[in-house]
Formats: structure tokens, sequence, C-alpha cells
């Protein structure tokens, strides 16, 4: 790294974590374009995710909704922690739950989220299974801003994974993930750089940022449009 000060980023996760792990991997290689993995937030004390990041010396902050009167309460005391770390943007990584309002309006342009479909298809929980069930030939990964939905943001990168027949939940899991550990850190990478922004509900690349490896251009659209975004991705 140059002599700027690094980004600080929290990565959100509630589960394994291995596309935390695949962020801790490159935040201590310098390789996420400035970027630095400084706080890891889980709702799931005990998670495989909380041990992967106190293995990599990242402060961690986990929490038992269930002890909050309500979500208010639990984002608040969130917030404060990263403030306490200086965190410049949030990254979801398998965080399964709905932002709200008080990190929106502390954070609003600065969470993505990754989600394992070519949004808007197959939102919510268990995408691989609705992929699976819908019987469809292709399904993918989406990195996209997070705004007050549950995966309705506007898509900053999305890359579409082939469903082969005989394909199960376990063996298009693998596919997937093969896809986020690459294009989750290059989303990071670009966002750390200052290449791309959220400007008026469009996501902005600067000119030539996105190299064509599966991130679409400049001025992607919001929900409204990210159907048409997919189909772009996706080669239809």
């Amino acid at each position: 790294m140059t002599g700027l000060a690094p980004v600080n980023l929290a990565v959100f996760a509630s589960g394994t974590g291995s596309n935390l792990q695949r962020l801790l991997d490159l935040s201590r290689l310098d390789e996420l374009g400035g970027g630095k993995v400084v706080l890891v937030v889980s709702d799931k004390p005990g998670c495989r995710a909380l041990e992967r990041a106190e293995a990599a010396g990242v402060a961690t902050f986990a929490f038992y909704p269930k002890a909050y009167p309500d979500k208010p309460a639990y984002e608040r005391e969130i917030l404060d922690r990263l403030r306490e770390h200086r965190i410049d943007w949030i990254v979801l990584a398998g965080y399964m739950r709905l932002v709200g309002e008080v990190l929106l309006q502390a954070y609003g342009g600065r969470i993505i989220n990754l989600h394992p479909s070519l949004l808007p298809n197959f939102p919510g929980k268990d995408a691989i299974g609705q992929a699976l069930a819908a019987g469809v030939s292709r399904t993918g990964v989406t990195v996209h801003f997070v705004d007050e939905g549950m995966d309705t943001g506007p898509a900053i990168a999305q890359e579409a994974v082939p469903v082969d027949p005989g394909d199960d939940a376990d063996s298009l899991a693998v596919k997937i993930h093969a896809v986020e550990h690459r294009l989750l850190p290059e989303v990071v990478r670009a966002l750390c750089r200052g290449e791309v922004w959220l400007e008026n509900g469009l996501v902005h690349w600067r000119p030539q940022a996105s190299g064509g490896r599966g991130i679409c251009g400049a001025g992607v659209p919001g929900r409204q449009d990210q159907e048409r975004s997919r189909r772009e991705c996706a080669g239809h």
C-alpha cells in the first residue's frame, strides 16, 4: 500500500464465513485496494465466522438479537462499534438479517451484500434451493448495494453460474462459492479504490475499472430495472 490511510471494513456474517476468510486473507496481504478488515460482526455468537476473525487477530462483536427489545436497539450498539473502529464500508457476507433504519441512515450507500443468485431472481433464504426447485439452467452471484428491502438494492456486479444436469445443492454451492470468492473481493477492491459508487440510485463505474470480468458497467439501475441488468450480465 501507499501512504494513504487504509479503508476500514466491517464484515457481517452469520455462518461459516468462507467469504469472510477470503477477505481476511486478502486484507492480510494488502490486496484489497487499500481496504482492511478491522471488525467482524455476527448475530450468531460462537459461529465459525467469529473463530476465523479471532484467528486472524481481527476484532469481533457478537450479539443475541433476542437480548434486545428491538432491532434499533441492537443496531445502535453495532453502530457504536462501527464508529469505534472508524468503519468506512460494511460488507454483508452471509449475514442473515435485514439491515434496519439505524444502520441505513448512518451508512446508506456504504453497505454491500453478497447473494447467491442472479437477482432479482431467487431473493431471500436458500437461493440455491430455490434455483434447483425452479429447474433453471443457470443461476449466479450478485453483489449489490443494500437498501431497506430484501436483496432489492442496486446491483454492482453479477456473474452467471450454470446449473448442470445432476447438480444438487452441494455441487451447485461449490460452483457458486468459487465465483463468490473471486467476485466479492473484486467489488470490495473497486470500492476501496473509489472505482465504483452509488449516486441517485445508480451504480457508476469509473471507465475501464470493471475490466469486463463478470462486472456490470457504469449506470447499473436499481430494483426496477435489475431484470435487464441480469440478462445483460448473463449473456441472454
